[in-house]
């Protein structure tokens, strides 16, 4: 090649490499101009903008918040990781129940006679297959209604009452007007928070199971036990999701029930749900028991059980040495009347 063909080559190159630099640069600056918050939005307080952000990247923003929130010398395995996003992620979303009284059947007992209201509650916004099915009579509805006007008088001030017919109360006409009347009063004490999370409203939908449950546990009847108190747990955990140490004692009775019917898998599982609930919470009564417990088994599954034992070596170091009930012993105390 001679020099004049050498220097008109590069001097192409050269022409080249401008055009791509020229061509990048301009690209960088109409994206930028495009991509400049309009009018409306620079208007807009920088919390909203904010909030949007949030919406349109929700993944990046749980991360932003894990790492916010998790203390980098944080002692939590994965798994107890994993259970801890699970739950707080849970406790974000809105859970909300519907009430439906479906059916009603007269009750003889000896020289009694009434009416019981089947009442099955769902959680709304998807399809629910662990629906929960209760039984109440009127006289339940009624001791309820004056439980909450001695504690939340202002707001039941406007809360109407079914009242009792003095003849007809077994006409096929009142009984389906009451179960209207029920479960339009059922869904208006849940529209109401401070009702919706009080202990006898709570109480109102499961103790009367709950009290069947531990009185089959103590009697031995552990499959039966273990029946009523699965079926429990699930609305426990629906009503009280923003208290989750509440449901702590069903979690420790599933536990025993299945301890005792040989299934240390299943109580392994219950326990760690368990163990989850307390885990700022070491002063509770059940947590040595349960940790005792759950040494014992993890010892049998094969599974880890030194993280366990050291925190029940942990918690002998902080406090004075007491009498700890086993975890059975604290499971049928519950519920004597």
């Amino acid at each position: 090649m001679d020099q004049d063909s050498h220097c008109t080559a590069e001097r192409e190159l050269l022409e080249a490499v401008s055009r791509i630099t020229t061509f990048s640069t301009t690209s960088r600056i109409t994206t930028f101009s495009t991509t400049r918050p309009s009018d409306k939005e620079e208007n807009q307080p920088k919390g909203e903008i904010s909030c949007q952000l949030r919406k349109e990247n929700p993944e990046k923003d749980d991360l932003q918040d894990s790492s916010a929130t998790l203390s980098p010398h944080s002692s939590m395995t994965t798994k107890e990781l994993q259970e801890y996003w699970r739950n707080e992620k849970s406790q974000c979303r809105q859970v909300k129940l519907l009430f439906e009284i479906p059916s009603a059947r007269i009750v003889e007992h000896h020289l009694s006679k009434y009416v019981t209201y089947k009442i099955i509650i769902l959680q709304t916004g998807s399809f629910d297959s662990n629906k929960s099915v209760i039984e109440r009579r009127y006289s339940d509805f009624e001791k309820l209604h004056r439980n909450l006007l001695e504690e939340f008088s202002e707001e039941m001030e406007d809360v109407t009452f079914p009242k009792k017919a003095l003849t007809g109360n077994f006409t096929e006409e009142i009984i389906n007007e009451r179960k209207l009347a029920f479960k339009d009063y059922l869904r208006l004490l849940y529209s109401m928070k401070c009702i919706r999370r009080s202990k006898k409203f709570i109480d109102f939908l499961t103790r009367r199971e709950l009290q069947e449950a531990y009185g089959c546990l103590r009697g031995g009847q552990y499959t039966k036990a273990l029946e009523i108190l699965l079926e429990v747990i699930g609305l426990q955990e629906r009503l009280t999701r923003g208290n989750p140490v509440s449901i702590v004692p069903t979690l420790c009775a599933i536990v025993v029930c299945h301890k005792d019917l040989e299934n240390p898998a299943s109580a392994f599982e219950y326990g760690e749900k368990a163990l989850s609930c307390l885990r700022v919470h070491s002063s509770h009564r059940y947590y040595i028991p349960l940790l005792e417990t759950m040494i014992t088994l993890a010892y049998e599954l094969g599974k880890d059980f030194l993280s366990l034992q050291e925190k029940l070596e942990e918690w002998k170091t902080k406090k004075d040495p007491i009498r700890v009930f086993t975890l059975k012993e604290l499971a049928v105390r519950e519920y004597v009347q």
